[in-house]
């Protein structure tokens, strides 16, 4: 496996603010069509559970709204066979929707310019990876809240928060979401993914307005690196009954 271990909340900040995007505009370009589009069908299609579909008509047209449904609704048409391509994150199609589908919608919503939402992505991308590596490749503990955590980190840049902000957006979201379990790719992964995407904005949002969970309360650390390894130590180490579990109850035994 590649070795990741110079990842960190402040090495990606800085990477993220700072990279030439030359270096990386072909991948993200990719990325936003391919994303984008997905949703698109997702949402003009009859895909799955129509989660995307369902919430857009159940919680009204708000970008925060909006930047779930589109998310989920490029994972109802994927987990429901879909042939349009996604780029994924972390070896999977519905991380990479998460960390990507959340950032366009706010991008369009707010007027944002292309080198913003660029830069919002290498932030949201790596953000992922980074919780991702401390879990490993396969664990029962569900991808895309590390996904929606690393939106909400990408989203807080978009609305002009800075380093900090985007912190408190991953740990908050983390400490909200943590105990969401895998069990397959499923038409149900389009609402774990609305929630998880909820649970990054919601945590950017308790940040801005004076609100954060701390230290101390459950498994959160004081320092976003201490919290992110006490998720890694969750799904890596404490999900592995789970793991078993969930195996025997989807063949009946």
């Amino acid at each position: 496996m590649t070795d990741r271990g110079v990842l960190s909340m402040a090495g990606i900040w800085d990477f993220a603010m700072t990279v030439d995007l030359d270096d990386v505009r072909g991948l993200l370009e990719r990325q936003v069509a391919c994303n984008a589009a997905v949703a698109d069908e997702g949402l003009a299609g009859d895909w799955g559970a129509n989660i995307g579909s369902v919430m857009l008509g159940a919680y009204g047209d708000d970008v925060k709204v909006r930047a779930c449904a589109c998310a989920a609704a490029a994972s109802d048409a994927r987990m429901s066979g879909c042939e349009l391509p996604v780029v994924i994150n972390s070896g999977s199609g519905n991380q990479g929707i998460t960390v990507s589908v959340p950032l366009i919608v706010y991008a369009r919503e707010l007027g944002s310019s292309d080198e913003q939402l660029y830069r919002a992505l290498v932030l949201s991308n790596l953000v992922a990876i980074h919780q991702k590596t401390g879990i490993g490749r396969l664990s029962a503990f569900c991808g895309a809240v590390c996904a929606g955590a690393a939106a909400g980190a990408g989203i807080a840049y978009l609305d002009g928060g800075g380093y900090k902000e985007a912190c408190h957006a991953v740990v908050n979201a983390l400490s909200i979401v943590a105990g969401m379990v895998c069990d397959g790719a499923k038409p149900s992964c389009a609402g774990k993914i609305a929630f998880s995407v909820n649970a990054g904005i919601l945590g950017y949002v308790m940040y801005r307005d004076g609100q954060q969970f701390y230290g101390g309360d459950g498994i959160v650390k004081k320092g976003v690196e201490n919290t992110i390894d006490s998720i890694a130590r969750l799904g890596r180490d404490g999900m592995r009954a789970t793991n078993d579990e969930i195996i025997r109850i989807m063949l009946g035994s």
